[in-house]
């Protein structure tokens, strides 16, 4: 046992766990969990009762939410240097959860939709659609990453947004996303998660 255990499926948003765990470095216990069997096992719902993967264990300290996964592990694991600088605290925080918040719900409902008026877009946290894509192109324009000239664990964090928005369309394929998805795709550890999940798709659909 490694002290930090991975609880995913490798067609969810564990991707995303996954990828920000390979960037740490260090070795973690993966345990699959299928939708409508172990996902929903009192073992399971004891460490997240929502039933949702992902969620990580570290040393009996559990951590769900992406976003959360992400920024916790970043602090956790101060060597592997995905957490914010100074500089870079305002804009890491800011878009990664502008990621979460925003993004997420906008890009939801749409495929859901769900569209709000002008009068519910004053209700809604995102207002609508089409302003946080441009607000999300605009953030991802400038610098080389979404915190500024490094990589930290906001990238994974937004990196994959787009990475599964543009490729599964819920998110347009503008010049900008896919020049920051594709500095983002190349790395190695983003290699090694995408091969380490594709082939326990695989052995997961082979078991039926």
């Amino acid at each position: 046992m490694t002290g930090l255990t991975l609880y995913t499926n490798p067609m969810s948003r564990g991707r995303i766990a996954r990828w920000m765990l390979e960037e740490v470095g260090v070795p973690y216990d993966v345990e699959m969990l299928g939708y409508g069997g172990t996902m929903q096992d009192g073992a399971y719902l004891a460490i997240n009762p929502m039933g949702k993967v992902p969620a990580i264990v570290h040393h009996g300290r559990v951590v769900t939410e992406c976003a959360a996964i992400c920024a916790y592990l970043a602090e956790a694991f101060p060597d592997a240097g995905l957490a914010p600088t100074d500089s870079e605290r305002a804009d890491y925080y800011r878009w990664m959860f502008f990621a979460a918040g925003p993004v997420e719900a906008a890009v939801t409902n749409r495929s859901l939709g769900v569209n709000p008026s002008d009068d519910q877009q004053r209700m809604v946290g995102y207002g609508d659609y089409d302003r946080v894509v441009s607000v999300l192109e605009t953030a991802v324009s400038a610098p080389p990453y979404i915190a500024g000239d490094r990589f930290t664990a906001a990238d994974v964090y937004v990196g994959s947004h787009l990475m599964w928005g543009t490729q599964f369309g819920t998110l347009p394929k503008r010049d900008a996303f896919m020049a920051y998805i594709g500095r983002l795709a190349e790395r190695p550890a983003h290699v090694r998660a995408s091969e380490l999940d594709d082939v326990a798709m695989a052995e997961m659909q082979a078991a039926g």
